[in-house]
């Protein structure tokens, strides 16, 4: 285990390094440069260290590196706090679940509070990106369901995601680092790798973007949605964790009072509850 998370480490640097410019830390950009990004060179001195050291870090052949390093490298690549986890997390200094596998149970508690929002799409997923729970309203604005549970399923094997998300490829790209961060939180984690290899087996696009190495964790952000039944929507969406399930993420989604989108989020909650009653 110890050499896999070495590789993914090695891996990561170097995805990392080619997301920097030198104009984005004030080095000159001399010569011809064969790669995006920065050069090993350049990092090592960013981060303090000897250019064999480093080009020993990418190529797995350094094994046990300082929290210190890692700190200088965090900061040489310009690392966010979650990318910043993460990278601890490959070189084994950082925390991993203790959890053998993604937890499947909702509180009931929350499951009442998410049935309280009629005007708030609400769901529960964990990280292999499983919907757990989901409000009346939320099944509307995902069509029920009808393709799968999954919500990388849905992104990246529905053929209608590319008209219902509008801003598809960063919907994609959003979605494929959350699940990398949480895939660094539990690599074991039997259902994480299961969809992993099913989604990597079964589009190219999301192998593509796996590749990238980019770990971040879902934040406060705009949704634009194309919705069968009521149009165009644009949802902003909070993310907060489920501190009684580490693990699992709530997401709950709303539109700005007296716009258009609220008026169909309030369409959608009427033809929700109209279909609910039906027998």
């Amino acid at each position: 285990m110890a050499g896999m998370a070495r590789s993914e480490l090695g891996a990561y640097l170097t995805a990392r390094r080619a997301d920097v410019t030198p104009a984005d830390v004030n080095l000159p950009a001399t010569g011809r440069r064969r790669v995006p990004g920065l050069r090993r060179e350049e990092v090592a001195l960013l981060a303090g260290v000897s250019v064999d050291y480093y080009v020993r870090l990418e190529q797995g052949r350094e094994r046990t590196p300082s929290a210190q390093v890692l700190d200088a490298l965090a900061a040489a690549l310009r690392l966010h706090e979650d990318g910043r986890l993460h990278l601890f997390r490959l070189a084994g200094l950082g925390p991993r679940s203790r959890a053998a596998a993604v937890a499947d149970r909702v509180e009931p508690s929350l499951l009442a509070l998410m049935d309280a929002w009629p005007h708030n799409p609400a769901i529960v997923y964990n990280r292999a990106y499983d919907v757990l729970a989901s409000n009346t309203i939320a099944d509307a604005l995902f069509h029920g369901w009808t393709h799968s549970h999954n919500l990388l399923h849905v992104v990246f094997t529905d053929t209608a995601a590319r008209a219902f998300y509008r801003d598809w490829y960063e919907v994609a790209r959003n979605s494929v680092a959350g699940f990398r961060l949480g895939h660094g939180a539990a690599p074991d984690d039997p259902r994480v790798r299961q969809v992993l290899g099913e989604l990597l087996e079964q589009s190219p696009q999301f192998a593509d973007l796996w590749a990238r190495n980019d770990a971040r964790g879902k934040a406060l952000a705009h949704k634009r949605f194309e919705h069968r039944d009521v149009g165009p929507l644009t949802l902003t969406m909070q993310t907060f964790d489920v501190r009684a399930a580490p693990g699992q993420e709530l997401v709950v989604y709303h539109a700005e009072p007296a716009s258009p989108s609220s008026e169909a989020l309030a369409l959608l909650g009427s033809l929700a509850a109209t279909s609910r009653r039906e027998p």
